[in-house]
Formats: C-alpha cells, structure tokens, sequence
C-alpha cells in the first residue's frame, strides 16, 4: 500500500494497493477509485456496531479490495482542515475526537474510548466518548483546519479550550478545570471549562473546530 496526501484546505488522501489489498473505510468515504475495487459493507458485530455509532461513526464500514490487479482509491476531506496518516502498532494506540476516522488497513482496530474521569467527559468539550484506534497498520484521520503538534514530557500539561483538541497518544490523560473567577466565567468568553492534558505523549491541536465554525457562522444567518 502506497498513499499521497495533496490539496490542503481541503486535502484527499489517494490510496496504490496491490491486487488483494484492501481498505477500511467509513461510510461515504470514498471519492473515486479504479474499476477493479470491490465494495464490501461490513458491520462486524453488534458491539463493534455500537462502539461505532456511540464514538460518532455509522454502525457500518466498507471494505474495498483491489481485484484482479493493482488498484487504486481516494478519500477526500469533508471539511477545510487536514487528513493525516498514523502508523498504529500494537501497544500505541491513538484517542481521536469523534468523526475523525476516515480509512485504515485492515490491520487497525476502531473502539470507543472512555475517559476515565466523567468531568472530562461531560464538561471537557471532546466528549466522554472519543475513538480509539489500536492493532496494526496505516489509519488516515481526518482533523479541522490547521494541526499543531505538541511532544509533552512525563507530567507536562496543555490546557485547551473546548473543541480543539483532535487527538493524543493513549499514554496521554484528560482532566478538566474550570475558568478561575466568577468574571471570567461569565464575561471572559472562554466559557466555564478548559480541558487539560497531562503527558508523556502527543497531543494534535486543530485551529477551527467544526463546532466553532458552526457558532460563527450562526451569527450571520437571519433570524438565528
């Protein structure tokens, strides 16, 4: 399997695979491919149907595989941001916001995961449910605008406003804080929480949530 990543804002990953290679992708993923790609849509059982659907994806997935020779596919961005490649490997598994898996190699398990404490999940802007991404292979992510990446050290923090974050490596933890002052709170913009992740691990930070962009724009539309 080869990939090229082109075309930031609004990116598409095209995806070489050799004849039996195959690709797992969320539903309406796809954007074009060679005639030789067979279509399989799978749901891999009742629990993996609702670990998918509780984290934001369908319940099901499809499977393309190159038929009969060399094939190729592309999935395209659904919104201006960036599509990123992640080399998952046994032992490493990525926490992503929800929606944001786009296509992986067989080899890539999709869960839930749960954080581990409810505030952040209630109050922390990502969700208490957010994928996680395991086993082995190649998975594309799907991120809101531009991503910056932070490398934090055992115990370094980060604190984020709501939404922002994308992913963290699963050695990362997610808290959260309240904004300080009763001002601040009220008058300061920023809303009542910020999450907070501690390390070792990375961390994805995306420039405009889809969230945001979706209050922004609000404000222009009549009679909103």
């Amino acid at each position: 399997m080869n990939y090229q990543i082109e075309g930031e804002p609004l990116p598409v990953v095209s995806v070489s695979l050799a004849p039996g290679e195959a690709m797992i992708t969320e539903k309406g993923a796809m954007s074009w491919m060679s005639p030789n790609m067979k279509m399989e849509t799978l749901g891999g059982g009742l629990g993996k149907m609702l670990g998918r659907a509780f984290s934001g994806e369908a319940m099901f997935v499809n499977r393309y595989t190159a038929m009969g020779g060399n094939g190729f596919i592309a999935f395209a961005s659904s919104f201006p941001g960036s599509i990123r490649a992640f080399e998952i490997t046994p032992g490493n598994d990525l926490i992503c916001q929800k929606s944001a898996f786009l296509a992986s190699t067989e080899g890539v398990e999709f869960s839930i995961a749960f954080q581990r404490k409810l505030g952040s999940g209630f109050f922390g802007g990502e969700g208490f449910i957010m994928q996680r991404l395991s086993g082995n292979g190649t998975a594309f992510v799907e991120f809101d605008g531009y991503i910056k990446e932070y490398n934090l050290q055992p115990g370094q923090q980060i604190i984020i406003d709501t939404g922002y974050l994308a992913a963290m490596d699963s050695t990362c933890t997610m808290d959260i804080q309240s904004v300080p002052g009763v001002k601040n709170m009220l008058f300061g913009g920023e809303g009542i929480f910020n999450t907070v992740i501690t390390g070792p691990g990375r961390v994805w930070l995306q420039s405009m949530p889809i969230s945001q962009m979706a209050s922004t724009i609000s404000h222009y539309i009549p009679g909103k």
